[in-house]
């Protein structure tokens, strides 16, 4: 990755997640955090990664609401960045926030196992 499309990468992460926080109304779309933004070395699309701690929405809904907004975020970007090409918005669940939780769940319950 050059230094370039790191920047872009960081550049639409923050104003992706200023937008949802801000015009998204979608309740699904909330509790969402974006964990990075992998831009195509032609600027043609960007993977931006997701992931919730929203335990009252399935995550399948919450792809789906990302998904559907796509084009509304990217109208939303092209206005607010520079760039001669705002990519295609391409979202994936990045499961690791939650996985990282359910690790540190095991550990306390290893911790209060052993104290007892």
């Amino acid at each position: 990755m050059t230094r370039r499309t790191e920047r872009v990468s960081e550049l639409l992460r923050g104003e992706i997640a200023q937008v949802l926080r801000r015009d998204a109304q979608d309740p699904r779309l909330a509790l969402v955090t974006l964990t990075r933004v992998d831009v195509a070395p032609d600027f043609s699309n960007a993977a931006v990664w997701w992931s919730t701690l929203d335990t009252k929405h399935e995550v399948e809904d919450i792809q789906r609401a990302l998904d559907s907004a796509a084009p509304f975020l990217r109208s939303r970007i092209s206005r607010a960045v520079q760039l001669k090409r705002v990519p295609e918005l391409r979202f994936r669940h990045d499961a690791s926030l939650e996985k990282g939780s359910e690790t540190l769940s095991l550990l306390r319950e290893i911790a209060d196992g052993e104290k007892e």
